[in-house]
């Protein structure tokens, strides 16, 4: 069994940041997207036709990529450490569970080398304290990493709560989808020193995960 990767420091603000993608910037998302897929292609089962390379050895674009440069609501960002690109989140306002929500994170990814070392976790601490409001995640009921992350990902974020734990209807999403609330998070130096100890404890489990809108 592969041992956790927990080289250097825990990560924290100092060496993670997450920021809007500006429209230069789309390129660089829709290139990290392609690690992205082949990532969540290993998932696929066998005999599938979906997630196979086209014929200049790409995978087709993310669907509705432009959308989170247009449409109010939807944010792509850009996931760095120590300023060199390491992934990216796209956040919508679709809902899994109810049809529109005020945040759905709808894509995350972070790449295998900053996996493991709680690189993912403090991007999502920052991101839902960005974005306050109401949340959900959704992950493919395929996904084992993924659901082994979220929950802890979520629980480390010292702004969050009402969280719960719906499950999708089958048909329109097949896995669970976590339901909760985040506050703009102000509490300065104390959620720091909160933020470093809870990271500590899901660093375990801070190999990112990756999942589709329309994964089943």
């Amino acid at each position: 069994m592969r041992e956790p990767r927990l080289l250097g420091p825990i990560a924290d603000e100092e060496t993670v940041s997450v920021r809007l993608a500006s429209d230069s910037e789309r390129t660089s998302i829709e290139r990290l997207s392609q690690f992205y897929i082949y990532d969540f292609s290993e998932m696929e089962p066998p005999g599938s036709n979906e997630m196979e390379f086209g014929e200049q050895g790409r995978y087709s674009s993310l669907p509705e990529i432009d959308s989170y440069w247009r449409v109010e609501g939807f944010r792509p960002l850009l996931i760095r450490v120590k300023d060199r690109l390491a992934g990216f989140a796209l956040i919508n306002t679709r809902s899994r569970h109810s049809g529109r929500v005020e945040h759905n994170m709808a894509e995350f990814f972070v790449a295998r080398k900053h996996r493991r070392c709680g690189v993912a976790t403090e991007a999502v601490c920052q991101i839902l304290a960005r974005y306050p409001g109401h949340w959900e995640i959704a992950v493919a009921q395929r996904n084992l990493a993924a659901r082994a992350f979220w929950p802890r990902a979520i629980g480390a974020a010292p702004n969050v709560s009402e969280l719960v734990q719906l499950e999708g209807d089958g048909e329109h999403w097949r896995g669970p989808i976590w339901s909760f609330r985040s506050a703009t998070d102000d509490a300065g130096s104390d959620r720091d020193v909160m933020r470093h100890a809870r990271a500590e404890r899901a660093v375990s489990a801070s190999a990112d995960c990756v999942f589709l809108r329309g994964g089943m």
